[in-house]
């Protein structure tokens, strides 16, 4: 028999698990989540942390099984935005943890950025 063609993120050279920034995006995330444990922080900071962290962890996942899904990344940023205010609207912009939060928004808006014009050629492709 023939050979299937494969429609979607593999037939644009997108390989789902292989995008490093969403890699990146799933390291952040299990660092965010962890840094609590050797940053000073309140109740609402490490909240925020752990939960952001969380959040962008399974975004990461999510960009990493479905690299055409640009939603995905656009959640990147959103985050990182939200790390980002988060010191200043929670109270805990004089703390340790302001600077984790200050730092990984920065890197989370920008490795949403970076991977959203591979996710739109992979999205494009797969239509």
């Amino acid at each position: 028999m023939g050979e299937v063609t494969r429609v979607g993120a593999r037939s644009s050279g997108v390989r789902p698990w292989s995008r490093w920034q969403d890699w990146a995006a799933v390291v952040l995330g299990v660092y965010l989540g962890l840094a609590t444990l050797w940053t000073s922080t309140t109740g609402g900071s490490a909240s925020a942390l752990v939960v952001l962290g969380v959040l962008l962890l399974i975004s990461g996942l999510w960009s990493l099984a479905a690299p055409a899904s640009m939603t995905s990344e656009y959640v990147h940023i959103a985050l990182g935005v939200l790390l980002f205010l988060a010191p200043w609207a929670l109270g805990f912009a004089d703390l340790g943890g302001s600077w984790t939060a200050w730092i990984a928004g920065v890197v989370a808006v920008a490795l949403g950025l970076a991977a959203l014009p591979e996710a739109s050629a992979a999205h494009r492709s797969g239509r």
